[in-house]
């Protein structure tokens, strides 16, 4: 993945110097208007809407290879959000996934993550484009008692104290950068085993690895191989953390 300097406007974040921001009035816009905003020219810009109870931020890439091993990216920024949310979280809790896109913390749900391309471009071509982009449950004080949406949580719940959401945008930046460079030094495994060291271990108990196409396997001596296929291509379809209705995180 290359990032490249774009052109915009925004509030002066402290990002590394490939980035540049856009600052936006509604979280629930930010993964529309970065696709809107997305070509190979805009890479590195980052949009984002940081203020009310669903902080919200997406980045454009630039990928280099074909959609069917540019996908992976999306772990990359599951990574990297998950080192931004961690670095900033009470001590002693750990930040976990949700196969493929969900961010968890203290067994809750907190946000999830997801990745657009063009509609056009096969797994075959190299898209001109991909977006990132996430959001976080900041409060959930709207939603009445906690103990009627128990399969998530906040970062006002779990004591986060951050008096700037911006640190969010910045460290995902940075660790962006770092996952991408683990991958172009070490190779995609790395890249790969650092995802699943964080994911939810199966019900089940069983084994469970990614694959060079970042699918997930999980071992299951009852099927041919032993091994059931999850696809990251048919994960991403639909977010599994996402409310259509409302643009926002379901509760």
């Amino acid at each position: 993945m290359t990032n490249h300097a774009a052109m915009s406007q925004g509030r002066g974040l402290d990002l590394p110097p490939l980035f540049s921001d856009v600052a936006i009035d509604a979280a629930e816009r930010v993964h529309a208007e970065a696709c809107r905003l997305a070509s190979a020219e805009a890479a590195g810009t980052i949009v984002h809407a940081l203020d009310g109870d669903y902080p919200a931020f997406a980045v454009v890439l630039a990928p280099e290879e074909p959609l069917a091993g540019a996908r992976r990216a999306f772990l990359a920024g599951m990574v990297a959000l998950g080192e931004a949310v961690g670095a900033h979280a009470p001590p002693e809790r750990a930040v976990r996934f949700a196969w493929p896109d969900a961010i968890l913390f203290n067994e809750a749900r907190i946000g999830g993550g997801r990745l657009a391309w063009p509609a056009d471009c096969p797994d075959d071509a190299i898209p001109d484009w991909l977006v990132f982009s996430c959001m976080l449950i900041g409060s959930k004080r709207a939603a009445g008692d906690p103990g009627l949406t128990p399969e998530t949580t906040s970062l006002e719940e779990e004591g986060f104290e951050v008096e700037d959401r911006a640190v969010f945008v910045e460290g995902f930046a940075r660790y962006l950068m770092r996952a991408f460079e683990t991958w172009s030094d070490r190779g995609f495994g790395v890249l790969a085993h650092a995802y699943r060291e964080e994911l939810i271990p199966n019900l089940s108990g069983a084994d469970q690895r990614i694959d060079p196409a970042g699918d997930l396997l999980t071992e299951d001596p009852a099927l041919l191989g032993g091994w059931r296929r999850d696809g990251l291509a048919a994960g991403l379809r639909t977010p599994t953390w996402l409310e259509p209705a409302t643009g926002r995180p379901r509760l």
